[in-house]
């Protein structure tokens, strides 16, 4: 069995990924979520892992952002869209994914915290690979009326991922559509 690992463009990879959305996050299931209706930014690169006979298995999106924490100007590296097949999972695809994504981020030296967001019952999977929960307050932008709203983003846990820095406390706002 062959592996192959590819970040891609974020863009011109989406007609590759979409399929695997589709299976993980059907509409039945999505409208369902705590973050169902919320709009989420399109990836700058995505980690894919496809497997010999089986295409695409796991994805894993990276996203590039200016954002503050405190006030203050920060690099985030957003990591979202982490999707593996439901009959692909705990094969250790999502770990080789977040890590090639991880190692990106280090490799184009412009980061200084990774971020995601995710359900409680996902925690313990980051938590074990070094991510922290953020203790604070996230803001982002959603649609609203025509135009795009600064609000508060609590649909989902934020973590955090140290790089160049370690916020742990505070305000975050990601400047920008949740990823």
């Amino acid at each position: 069995m062959s592996i192959e690992i590819d970040v891609l463009n974020g863009q011109e990879s989406w007609q590759t990924a979409e399929e695997l959305f589709e299976q993980v996050w059907p509409p039945h299931v999505l409208e369902k979520l705590p973050w169902g209706h919320v709009v989420f930014a399109d990836a700058d690169l995505r980690v894919l892992v496809q497997v010999e006979g089986e295409g695409v298995v796991c994805h894993v999106g990276i996203f590039r952002r200016e954002v503050t924490w405190n006030g203050r100007k920060a690099h985030a590296g957003g990591i979202g869209g982490v999707a593996t097949r439901e009959n692909c999972q705990r094969r250790g695809y999502a770990s080789i994914a977040l890590n090639a994504a991880i190692q990106t981020l280090k490799d184009e030296g412009a980061t200084d915290f990774a971020m995601l967001f995710c359900e409680p019952d996902l925690a313990p999977f980051y938590v074990k690979r070094g991510w922290k929960l953020f203790d604070g307050e996230i803001y982002a932008e959603q649609p609203q009326g025509g135009a795009r709203a600064r609000v508060r983003f609590d649909a989902i846990a934020p973590y955090v991922y140290d790089i160049r820095r370690a916020p742990r406390q505070g305000v975050i706002d990601l400047c920008g559509l949740p990823w």
